[in-house]
């Protein structure tokens, strides 16, 4: 498998981003390796805070989080996942499946030995997240799930996403910073939306940028549909704490949050919330609002 990798030089002098990159290997399932990208802050003893972004974000979505938790008590791990931020972008669209992404995270968890876990995902980070959570509940403690799904593809996706699906395939050049921008409530400074293209030179490295929204299942006939069906099959009996926290101004994933209560047996008599003044990326927009329930939760549960 053939990759890029981001020049370092690009994530200099990020606003509000001072945290030392981890690097680790993780297998490209066709002989090589491809390195994943993570931050590790908080002292190495303490409860582990997986932070998993989505799509097209890196890990520079959760550094108005990061401090808070840290300060806190707590351990965070924030990898970019495979494709994004610091870690190594596969140079061909079908290099890039649903199987892959799960199993590249899962190296991770697997290689730093990672228990006791509390799960924060949003947008794709769900997508593999959950997907963990239910082939691996003993390494979890609880989770918290922000405007985020694991849909099977038996239900209709929503308009929303079907139109952002087809404007990412179609449009001739990818604005990620943009994308972002749009995605949020709030006005994103030009050096924010430098920040969030930072990992990307040109269109090259944006191959899986461009698969994800592809890799969604909305069919029934989706190639990831039976895993997520099976993994749904453990979801069901997941009874340790699991906490909504969607924001209120997120057409993409609304309603998801009620799916999920529903579902999941640990959400029962949790605190869900409703972030207000929050669009997709609500850690963009509500990042230290989303890292106090968080807190709040990991301490309460």
């Amino acid at each position: 498998m053939q990759s890029l990798r981001t020049p370092d030089e690009r994530f200099a002098n990020l606003p509000g981003y001072h945290f030392a990159p981890h690097y680790l290997q993780v297998d490209d399932t066709e002989g090589g390796e491809l390195r994943l990208h993570y931050l590790d802050e908080g002292a190495a003893d303490a409860p582990v805070v997986l932070l998993l972004h989505g799509e097209p974000s890196w890990c520079y979505l959760y550094r108005k989080m990061i401090p808070l938790l840290v300060a806190a008590g707590y351990r965070v791990i924030a990898p970019d996942l495979i494709g994004f931020g610091r870690s190594d972008k596969p140079s061909q669209r079908s290099d890039y499946t649903y199987q892959r992404h799960v199993d590249w995270i899962r190296a991770l968890l697997l290689q730093l030995e990672l228990t006791g876990m509390t799960l924060v995902c949003q947008d794709w980070g769900g997508l593999i997240g959950l997907r963990l959570v239910a082939e691996h509940p003993e390494r979890f403690a609880r989770v918290v799930a922000a405007n985020t799904m694991l849909p099977t593809g038996d239900h209709h996706p929503g308009e929303a996403f079907l139109k952002w699906r087809e404007f990412s395939q179609t449009v001739p050049v990818f604005p990620t910073g943009m994308i972002i921008q749009r995605s949020v409530t709030c006005t994103l400074p030009p050096e924010v939306i430098a920040a969030y293209d930072a990992p990307f030179p040109d269109e090259s490295y944006k191959e899986g940028a461009r698969q994800f929204p592809t890799l969604v299942p909305a069919t029934p006939d989706d190639p990831a549909a039976p895993a997520n069906r099976k993994a749904w099959e453990s979801l069901v009996k997941f009874d340790k704490p699991f906490l909504t926290a969607f924001s209120d101004k997120d057409p993409i994933t609304a309603g998801g949050d009620k799916v999920l209560r529903k579902l999941i047996p640990g959400c029962a008599g949790q605190p869900h919330t409703t972030i207000e003044n929050g669009g997709h990326f609500l850690q963009e927009d509500q990042g230290e609002a989303l890292a106090r329930v968080v807190i709040a939760f990991m301490r309460n549960s």
